[in-house]
């Protein structure tokens, strides 16, 4: 036997054979390949879509944090200056309430002051008429007998002087 001239059975045994091979190959092991290569593929492109959707979903949660802490900044913002509003109103209201209080014990003071003002005024008027009766008494004597009507006559011309 001789390769290089080969027999025409041994040719067609080995064409068959191939066929055979190729043909078992092609449904056992190409085919499930070619099945599990496509498969792969799918998921591969799933998984990457999927990837741009995780980003795509990253970058709106990124952006919604960003806005959410913009809006949250702003509130504070807002809290803060109406606090300062209400304490600076408190403040305000607290001095004009003292204001009015010290205004009111300033008039009332100067009431109280004018009261004993008035009653000193008066005492000062009930000694002056005393000693002047007193006194009008020792040297006139026992010409004015009445004390009533010296009295009387006294406030009488106290109350023309007028001492304010």
């Amino acid at each position: 036997m001789d390769l290089l001239s080969p027999e025409p059975g041994l040719v067609i045994w080995s064409g068959l054979t191939f066929l055979a091979v190729l043909a078992l190959l092609t449904k056992f092991a190409w085919k499930p390949q070619l099945g599990m290569i496509k498969e792969r593929e799918d998921e591969i492109e799933g998984s990457l879509e999927k990837a741009k959707q995780a980003q795509q979903e990253y970058a709106r949660l990124e952006a919604e944090k960003k806005l959410m802490a913009e809006e949250s900044r702003k509130e504070r913002d807002q809290l803060l200056k109406e606090t300062k509003e209400k304490v600076q109103m408190m403040l305000d209201e607290a001095r004009a309430q003292a204001l009015t209080e010290g205004n009111k014990l300033l008039a009332e003071a100067r009431s109280q002051i004018e009261k004993e003002k008035a009653a000193a005024l008066t005492e000062l008027r009930e000694q002056v008429a005393s000693l002047s009766v007193e006194i009008a008494g020792k040297l006139i004597g026992d010409s004015l007998s009445a004390a009533d009507k010296q009295k009387e006559l006294i406030d009488k011309y106290l109350q023309e002087s007028n001492f304010n």
